[in-house]
């Protein structure tokens, strides 16, 4: 009793992190990481690439320090930066190592951010240059993001992936003469950002290195207005503990609302804000169609859905490359 009891109550952590650095064996090394993770029992999603690594895991504070201590140690991620959160609970239901193209998807893979990219500001420079005449502040996430949080003042472009990006450049050109800082939630989508300005002519272009959830760990969290939309099962955190704001409404009755959920309708799927009331009298659903689509899923208040598990393993990669080899 007693025993379970204190795993209930056991703090857990969430590390978000990337590293671009090339990577040749990509194979071998998605199965050497997932058999650590497997080892110290961590949950999440991490993406292998030839330009480097990107994740996401949560575990124990024991074990996610042994993590961060072993890949450390390796010299191809000398520097790699952390963020790490507190959870009550794990953020994770599973583990997914996997290789891809690019560790984020973008249409910039021609751009190398290990070679150049912009500058990096610390939390604390970020926040002594954010209000300067000539700085703007360029949010590069996507629409659902930043509609739930962003920056005091920033600009955001209307996209649904970052892999729009490119195409919305055009209504920044007259901002040339401008400091461009860029942001984005944990740093990664930055450094192709940031690098791309610079090859298309932007002459002074930085980037809030870690992010905004590093800004939120190191910093008061001042003038981020909103919650930050995160990947796991959280779905948005706290970043703001000086002025706090919220700038999202209800998606179903317009009133304010921050509380982000996906829409219980599988085939929608829609990442948006609606209060706890319309939450439980839609059954989780945006729309009235949403609620009576016939494969909507259950609802228990938090508008999160893991995958079906389908015999979920979380050994089998590994298991199916040992025999291969047997």
């Amino acid at each position: 009793m007693f025993a379970a009891r204190r795993s209930i109550m056991e703090k857990y952590q969430v590390l978000l992190y990337y590293h671009y650095t090339p990577i040749e064996d990509v194979e071998e090394f998605r199965e050497q990481h997932h058999l650590l993770c497997l080892e110290l029992g961590l949950m999440g999603r991490i993406i292998v690439a030839h330009e480097g690594l990107n994740g996401t895991v949560s575990g124990t504070p024991e074990n996610c320090q042994k993590y961060m201590d072993t890949v450390k140690s390796d010299p191809r991620f000398d520097g790699i930066d952390f963020k790490i959160d507190e959870s009550n609970m794990p953020a994770f239901r599973k583990l997914n190592v996997r290789v891809k193209p690019e560790i984020v998807h973008s249409s910039l893979r021609h751009i190398k951010p290990f070679e150049k990219t912009g500058v990096h500001l610390s939390p604390q420079d970020f926040k002594s240059l954010k209000d300067q005449e000539d700085v703007v502040i360029l949010d590069v996430r996507s629409n659902y993001e930043h509609s739930v949080g962003r920056f005091k003042n920033a600009v955001t472009f209307d996209i649904e992936n970052f892999r729009d990006f490119p195409q919305k450049l055009n209504e920044i050109e007259h901002l040339k003469d401008k400091k461009i800082v860029t942001y984005c939630t944990g740093g990664i989508k930055c450094e192709k950002a940031s690098a791309y300005l610079l090859e298309q002519g932007f002459e002074n272009v930085y980037q809030l290195h870690g992010g905004i959830i590093k800004y939120g760990i190191e910093t008061d969290g001042e003038d981020f207005e909103g919650k930050c939309y995160v990947f796991d099962n959280r779905l948005t955190v706290d970043i703001n503990k000086k002025n706090p704001k919220v700038i999202s409404k209800c998606f179903v009755c317009d009133t304010e609302s921050d509380r982000m959920v996906n829409c219980a309708n599988p085939t929608c799927n829609a990442h948006v804000p609606i209060c706890e009331k319309c939450g439980w009298e839609m059954n989780g659903a945006c729309s009235s169609e949403c609620k009576e689509h016939p494969e909507i899923r259950p609802y228990d208040g938090t508008g999160y859905y893991a995958k079906q598990s389908n015999g979920y393993d979380p050994y089998h990669n590994a298991l199916r490359r040992k025999k291969t080899e047997a």
